[in-house]
Formats: C-alpha cells, sequence, structure tokens
C-alpha cells in the first residue's frame, strides 16, 4: 500500500525483489552509463589523446552518486537525456567536461549499458532458477518411489510416482537453465562504432589510424568486463539481440506457468497443495476456500512476460536501415518489465516448490479408485496362465470393467476385482492371485530408478556448471 496519489507499478510495490528493481532503478542505470564514459576516456588517453589525469579522477570520484534531480532539470531544456547527463557528470567533473563524450554517440552510452544491466539481470534469474531447481530437487527425492495416478488428457492414465512428476518440472527449467546459459555466453557489447556504425568520428579522432580505433574498441570493452562485443552494428546493436533474451525469459515464463497449472489441478484433486500460512485468508466470503493463490498469480505475471515476448519480436523487425527511435521508448518498457515479472515469477515458485504439502492419503485413495482399472492387463495375462481363453478373458474384462466404472461414477467403491473374481471365466484363478495384482508399486516402471538418473547424470552437473557462473539468489525474499 502506498500513500501516492499516481499509479505505481505492482511490479515495484507487489512483486519483484529489491534486487532485481535496484538493477534497473534510475540510479544504477546512470551508474553504468558513467562508467562507460570513464571506460572511452581512459581508452583515449591510453591511445594518446590528451585526458587530464584530474579528469579521469573526478570521474571516477563520481560513478554512483549521480544528481537525477539536475540530470531532470537538463532534460526539461535540451529534450535529450542523454546529454542531460553529460552536463550533469560535467557539473561534478569539471575537469572531466571538456572530454566526456569524445566521438561517442548517445547509443554508445545507452547500448552498452543496457547490456551490462542485462547481463546483471541474468545471473539474478538464473540464481533464482537454480533455487527453485533446488526446491523441486527434494521434492523428487523425498517422493521419488510414491506412487500417483499419471494423466493424459487429464484422464487416468497408468501411474507414475510424485517425484518423477517433479522432474517433469525440473526438466523444463533446466532447459531454460542451458537457454540462460547460452544467452550469458553470447553476450556482446555494442562496442564503439561510432554515429551509423563506422567508426568514423573515432577514425578522425586518431588522425586516421586504423589500428588505434580497432584497439579503443578493443580497450573499452575489456574494461567494461566483457571479452567481445558485436562484429558489426549500424547506430544501436542488434535489437534481435533484445528480442533473443526475450525469447529466454519466456521460455522461464512458460516453464513457470505449466507448474503453475499442474499445481492447480493437484490441489483441485486434494493431492499436492501449495503453502498456506497460519492466518491466510483464502476468500472473503468464502472462510473454508483454500485457493491457489500463489500459482494463480505466477501464471498471471508470467502470461505477462510471455507476451512481451512478441515486443521484442516486433521490435527487432521494425528497425530501419542503421536506426529507428521507435525502439526506445518500447525498450524502456519492455525490458525491465521482464526481468521484474520473471524475477517475480520465480521468486513464488521457489516458495511454492519449497513448501509443497504431499498429501499421501488422497494420493493412495485415488489410486486406490483406479487401480483395478490398472490391473486389468496383468488380470487378463494371471486367467490366461490358468487355463482361460484369452479372448473370452478379454470381453469379461471389458463388460466388468464398463460396469464397475458407471458404480464408480455413482459414487460406489471400485468392485471390479469382486466382479471378475466371482465370474466363471476366471474360476481357475483363486481371489488372492488377482488381489496381488493391485500393488501399486508394481505399476511404476522405473520411476524412481529414473529420478535418481536425471538427477545424478543430468541436473547435478548443469546446477553445478550454472553455480560457477549465477548470481545467489535471495532465500530471505518474503513472498505474500
Amino acid at each position: 500500500m502506498t500513500s501516492d496519489p499516481r499509479w505505481q507499478s505492482p511490479l515495484t510495490t507487489r512483486y519483484a525483489s529489491s534486487a532485481m528493481q535496484q538493477v534497473w532503478g534510475e540510479p544504477y542505470r546512470i551508474g553504468r552509463w558513467r562508467r562507460v564514459w570513464l571506460a572511452l576516456a581512459e581508452a583515449e588517453r591510453e591511445l594518446g589523446l590528451e585526458v587530464p589525469d584530474t579528469a579521469l579522477a573526478e570521474m571516477r570520484a563520481h560513478l554512483d552518486d549521480a544528481d537525477l534531480e539536475v540530470a531532470a532539470g537538463y532534460e526539461r531544456r535540451f529534450r535529450h537525456d542523454v546529454m542531460a547527463h553529460v552536463h550533469a557528470f560535467g557539473e561534478q567533473a569539471p575537469a572531466a567536461r571538456p572530454y566526456l563524450h569524445l566521438g561517442a554517440t548517445s547509443a554508445f552510452i545507452t547500448d552498452n549499458a543496457d547490456v551490462m544491466i542485462m547481463r546483471e539481470s541474468l545471473h539474478l534469474v538464473l540464481g533464482r532458477s537454480l533455487a527453485v531447481l533446488a526446491a523441486l530437487r527434494g521434492v523428487a527425492l523425498r517422493h521419488a518411489a510414491l506412487p500417483c495416478l499419471a494423466y493424459t488428457h487429464f484422464q487416468p492414465a497408468q501411474l507414475t510416482t510424485v517425484g518423477k512428476r517433479a522432474t517433469l518440472w525440473m526438466q523444463d527449467l533446466a532447459l531454460d537453465v542451458e537457454a540462460l546459459l547460452q544467452r550469458l555466453e553470447a553476450l556482446r557489447l555494442r562496442g564503439c562504432k561510432g554515429t551509423t556504425g563506422t567508426q568514423a568520428s573515432f577514425l578522425e579522432l586518431f588522425a586516421g589510424d586504423h589500428g588505434k580505433v580497432r584497439e579503443l574498441e578493443r580497450r573499452i570493452v575489456a574494461k567494461l568486463g566483457f571479452d567481445r562485443c558485436f562484429a558489426s552494428t549500424g547506430q544501436t546493436y542488434p535489437r534481435k539481440a533484445d528480442a533473443q533474451i526475450l525469447d529466454t525469459l519466456s521460455g522461464v515464463a512458460q516453464s513457470a506457468a505449466k507448474f503453475g497449472l499442474d499445481m492447480r489441478l493437484l490441489q483441485h484433486e486434494g493431492e499436492l497443495l501449495e503453502p498456506f500460512e497460519a492466518e491466510q485468508i483464502g476468500s472473503s466470503a468464502m472462510a473454508y476456500k483454500r485457493n491457489p493463490m500463489r500459482a494463480e498469480r505466477m501464471g498471471a505475471l508470467a502470461r505477462h512476460v510471455i507476451s512481451l515476448q512478441a515486443s521484442g519480436a516486433h521490435t527487432a523487425a521494425a528497425q530501419w536501415l542503421e536506426r529507428t527511435l521507435d525502439d526506445s521508448a518500447n525498450r524502456r518498457m519492455t525490458l525491465p518489465e521482464a526481468f521484474l515479472a520473471i524475477d517475480a515469477v520465480l521468486l513464488l515458485w521457489q516458495n511454492i516448490a519449497a513448501g509443497i504439502e504431499v498429501r499421501p492419503v488422497a494420493i493412495a485413495r485415488h489410486v486406490a479408485e483406479q487401480m483395478p482399472f490398472m490391473a486389468t492387463e496383468r488380470w487378463l495375462m494371471v486367467g490366461a496362465r490358468a487355463g482361460g481363453d484369452r479372448q473370452v478373458l478379454h470381453e469379461v474384462i471389458r463388460r466388468h470393467s464398463l460396469g464397475a466404472a458407471e458404480a464408480v461414477a455413482g459414487g460406489a467403491p471400485n468392485d471390479l476385482l469382486d466382479r471378475l473374481s466371482a465370474d466363471p471365466a476366471f474360476a481357475n484363478t483363486d481371489r488372492a492371485t488377482l488381489h496381488a495384482e493391485l500393488d501399486p508399486s508394481r505399476y511404476i516402471g522405473r520411476a524412481r530408478e529414473q529420478v535418481a538418473e536425471f538427477l545424478t547424470e543430468y541436473l547435478d552437473p548443469l546446477v553445478s556448471l550454472a553455480r560457477s557462473v549465477a548470481a545467489p539468489a535471495e532465500h530471505a525474499e518474503v513472498v505474500v
């Protein structure tokens, strides 16, 4: 809640973490701008341009204390955000004022800084994803052998285990982790290419020395903590790079939404429930309700991230020649919103996964209701081995199965075993032999073994690799 009468984004007031908000906040962004200006000035001095020590010292002293009010005043006058900050920076570092932005264009500052911000954000997203995987890993291990109904078309199919199902959710997110690692590996700066990408201004500064212009770019890229930049750009880096990042974030959102939908279905069945606080209110009218509000909220936020994917694609497709400005306003909203929203999604996902309430009694009841149907193929084999006619047995099982299904639909218990054991076709098979085929553990295939193999052979090595590059997740973040 806030008393501010102006509209505020719920991403900042309710959902996203303070860490992600800070990365996309104005002070952090301008701090990256100033680092780009400093890297330019340092590299130009190293390659022979006259930039005094005092200029560099003053720039270094004011990287993170930009006066945003002063800059806003300049922007109202100039109608240009980058030049507003050139002047604001120049006020704080007067010795550097004559050398600020020398040879640069606005996109040199904004694009390189945006890539730096997105790298920090991707590290946070990766860290959060690993935290979700860790929580789901615990679910998979604890319930690797717990039989449950598996569904196709949301109709009871064969059996699986709760742990095996958890690996399905982990497999989706693990693919996203692979994509995040690939996106981080592929991330590169715009570099310093000049106004239309030809580096003409820098060639002029260095009196036609092509080698120095190339070295200038190499040094700037290194100073900003990267090992490469785009080989060719116009005034901006290819907006396709933004679209690819949004594709990756959308992938995470898709995985989260699928998990959330599954949880909502399973909560309806009473098998798996999301966390519920002691004083939490499920409904303002129906006090007894325990709604899956976290999963529902996660789905809503994930849908927003998925919708932003198209915006990045349209922006990349709409650029004219060396650049147009119809990307700017869109990127100001799309990129931060996508990162803040996926941050919120992952916080919710971790919270749900870490607090899943598994109800074995409800699971076992649903399994028991369907087990006689699951056992029909085995019963057919048992009856045939006892001397029965396979085709006759098949018809008997089909007829009694339909009758038992009708009875179950009417609220009666599943009495298929009783029906078959009383049928003359199974006269040579005792009831105990038929009953032995109702043990659910005999119907889960290799589910338990698959859980162990998935974790040790695939997930754990991937997580180990990802941890080496991920920002640590903020486990203390509160989800409400």
